[in-house]
């Protein structure tokens, strides 16, 4: 299984970027992925995840209303649009594949584990 996250970058507060969580290695369209992200000297926090049938689970504490999550199950690929990207948005952004079909919001609901891809917000 390899997960391939991507699209990370240096924006300015107000900016908007679209990560890739590019999957091989398993079936993709049987498995939920979820995005999750890590900021310097924090934990590891659930932002957003996605069903096998395209139900969508978002965070309510985290990026609310600022985050898009979708799938191209043609491309064994997940997507996360971020809008409106602040300096603590700051973070490694991981994308990871769920246990099951359904997405969770709980790290340890997922099994495996892409590199991560970082992002930064300058103010």
């Amino acid at each position: 299984v390899q997960l391939q996250a991507s699209g990370g970058g240096l924006v300015q507060s107000g900016g908007s970027l679209r990560l890739s969580c590019a999957a091989s290695g398993f079936t993709f369209g049987d498995y939920a992925i979820g995005w999750f992200r890590q900021a310097p000297g924090k934990e590891r926090e659930f932002l957003a995840g996605i069903g096998w049938k395209g139900a969508t689970t978002y965070s309510a504490d985290s990026m609310t209303g600022r985050i898009t999550i979708s799938r191209d199950t043609a491309k064994n690929t997940v997507y996360l649009q971020m809008n409106s990207l602040k300096p603590e948005d700051t973070a490694v952004y991981y994308c990871a594949v769920a246990f099951g079909s359904v997405a969770v919001n709980s790290m340890s609901g997922y099994r495996y584990w892409g590199q991560g891809t970082q992002v930064t917000v300058s103010s």
